[in-house]
């Protein structure tokens, strides 16, 4: 039981599943975020169960992520939200992800509240989400995200205190804690560690939401990594880098990736 380091498939965007599934376990990667995307494990073609067989095969934690830009309006990214949802293809698409995540055998399903202006259809959709979730014994990890309704870490708490459903926690985005957060980020892994699920891992700079490679943006990566591994302590943590904006040099950047957080890991100084 320990931190496990992964990567999310919205970062081998150019790849066939099974392959970046094979490389991604060949170069040490022991998670996999499995974002549920038109050309990656869509809900209405993927045998999941035959996919968690081969997840295991391969020794790789799943996390099932529901960021898919455009799966759901392939005119406006990230809509419909669970607030301005309709028709409900919003709820249905995070309960398909739910049932997925049990069929695959993943712990955790990731999800965000996209931008909105209403706490009520929020918390009503999300109520809905999270006892599904109850019934397969599965967490939500909620991402604070920038530029949606709920970004910040204060709003993740006012959520919190909205619906507090024991299955409602955290998915955490460091370089999201860099972008809008004035505390230091192991100290805010510190006091959400109870609540941590789900780690996604990309370097940022202050007051931009900018996924960027281990290196080029200012967080100091050997004090996160010593609180993810106290955060993380008598379970398995799945901490994913997340560099959706790399796929198109997927396999050198996983690798980069990885060489980088190990170091991290040791304590070492490290550069990308």
């Amino acid at each position: 039981m320990t931190l496990v380091l992964g990567y999310n498939t919205n970062g081998f965007a150019h790849h066939r599943l099974p392959d970046a599934l094979t490389i991604l376990s060949g170069l040490g990667y022991r998670a996999v975020g499995l974002t549920i995307n038109v050309h990656h494990a869509p809900l209405e073609s993927t045998g999941f169960r035959k996919l968690g067989a081969r997840l295991k095969e391969l020794k790789l934690l799943p996390v099932v992520e529901t960021g898919a830009r455009f799966y759901l309006d392939p005119k406006r990214k990230h809509r419909p939200t669970l607030m301005d949802d309709r028709g409900g293809k919003r709820l249905a698409f995070l309960l398909g992800c739910v049932e997925a995540a049990r069929e695959l055998g993943a712990p955790c399903v990731s999800l965000w509240s996209g931008a909105g202006d209403s706490w009520s259809r929020l918390v009503t959709g999300l109520a809905r989400v999270c006892d599904a979730a109850d019934e397969a014994k599965i967490d939500i990890g909620f991402e604070p995200e920038p530029g949606m309704f709920v970004s910040t870490m204060k709003q993740f708490d006012e959520l919190r205190h909205r619906l507090p459903h024991p299955r409602l926690c955290l998915t955490l985005d460091v370089g999201h804690v860099r972008c809008l957060e004035a505390e230091p980020i192991p100290a805010i892994i510190d006091r959400y560690a109870p609540l941590l699920r789900n780690v996604h891992l990309d370097d940022h700079r202050r007051g931009a939401h900018e996924h960027l490679l281990f290196g080029d943006g200012e967080i100091d990566f050997v004090p996160v990594m010593a609180a993810l591994r106290r955060a993380a302590k008598g379970r398995d943590l799945p901490a994913t880098v997340e560099l959706s904006r790399h796929s198109h040099d997927a396999v050198a950047t996983s690798k980069r990736a990885l060489s980088f957080l190990r170091a991290a890991a040791r304590g070492t100084p490290t550069s990308s």
